[in-house]
């Protein structure tokens, strides 16, 4: 810098043009932009301090913006330091907050304080803030819900007395709607077909109804709650029919299909397995369609929820997987107009 600041002015300003061209050339050959190291932007930084800021954008590569910015960062960290030796509070261990999970999920009533105090007397002492925190990240409301339990806790705890019901709308051949209502215990899911018409009204509706009253029998003292969405076509006399049998009618809110969701569950196996597969013709061919399907429905079809059962048959047999004798014998047999296979063992 000192040879610089003694040579002739007119010695730098040559050498400048010839510097300006050299950086007009390898941009061009670049093609790309740029990358600054951190030195040279400390370097840029404290010469843009020597040259007049209107001319900054004649004299650096950069914009003046570009310039600034680097300043400020150079500012911020000089002030921004940690210091080492400041001693920290120990992160919670990863069984507490296990532990802290399931007190929570196993007592949706108690709020993080509660669960401070249960951790107090198990010999944890632990900041209820912490706790707060804890269930917060796991996404559990660390405040009790005194409102009562969750739509989803009472649907698994009542899960044994609910009936729920919906409507199907099928598309046939010829464009013609059809309306099916269907029928699902939620225990058991055994599904139930209650009737299929191009033009459903409240009476057809109440009378299918009674139907279903009259094909459930003695099973029907084991539920209390039927679930269905605000169609109209639900009406009090639909109604009236459970409520005549002791059964709490539990209305959906509007829009709400997770409220319904067994029903909208099966909606969506019957079209998968069996409408998206097959042209209806009319509505008898639909009906004797659907029936065939609901006997492989409630007899064969495997449940997730009933560890892999039919709703008809309480336990599954069992085979000694290595013995294959036995899957030799094993058969198809084709239902519902060869749409599904069933395997069995031979007689």
């Amino acid at each position: 810098m000192l040879a610089v600041l003694v040579r002739a002015d007119l010695s730098k300003d040559v050498e400048l043009l010839v510097l300006r061209h050299e950086n007009q050339v390898l941009r061009r050959q670049l093609g790309g932009r740029l990358r600054w190291g951190q030195a040279d932007r400390l370097w840029l930084a404290a010469l843009s301090r020597l040259v007049r800021r209107r001319r900054w954008a004649e004299v650096f590569p950069v914009t003046p913006a570009t310039i600034l910015r680097w300043h400020r960062n150079l500012v911020s960290r000089k002030w921004t330091f940690t210091d080492r030796r400041r001693p920290r509070r120990p992160c919670t261990r990863q069984p507490i907050k296990a532990l802290i999970i399931r007190m929570a999920r196993e007592n949706p009533t108690w709020g993080h304080r509660r669960i401070q105090g249960e951790l107090a007397r198990l010999g944890y002492p632990i900041a209820a803030s912490t706790v707060w925190e804890i269930l917060h990240a796991a996404g559990i409301d660390p405040a009790p819900r005194p409102a009562g339990p969750t739509w989803r806790q009472f649907l698994t705890a009542q899960a044994h007395a609910i009936i729920a019901c919906d409507f199907l709308v099928v598309e046939t051949i010829l464009l013609k709607r059809l309306y099916v209502l269907i029928f699902i215990e939620r225990g058991t899911r055994r599904l139930h077909l209650a009737g299929v018409t191009p033009h459903p009204t409240g009476t057809w509706t109440a009378q299918q109804s009674r139907n279903l009253v009259m094909d459930l029998g003695d099973r029907i003292s084991g539920l209390q709650f039927v679930i269905h969405d605000r169609d109209p076509l639900f009406t009090s006399a639909f109604r009236e029919v459970f409520e005549a049998e002791v059964l709490r009618i539990i209305t959906t809110l509007s829009r709400t299909p997770r409220m319904n969701a067994i029903c909208e569950r099966v909606i969506g196996t019957l079209r998968r397995e069996l409408l998206d597969r097959i042209l209806i013709l009319n509505e008898h061919h639909l009906a004797l369609v659907l029936q065939e399907y609901l006997i492989h429905y409630n007899r064969h079809r495997a449940h997730q929820s009933r560890q892999q059962r039919p709703p008809d048959i309480a336990t599954q047999p069992a085979h000694d997987v290595t013995d294959l004798n036995d899957l030799r014998s094993i058969r198809r047999k084709p239902v519902v107009a060869g749409t599904i296979n069933e395997y069995r063992h031979a007689a």
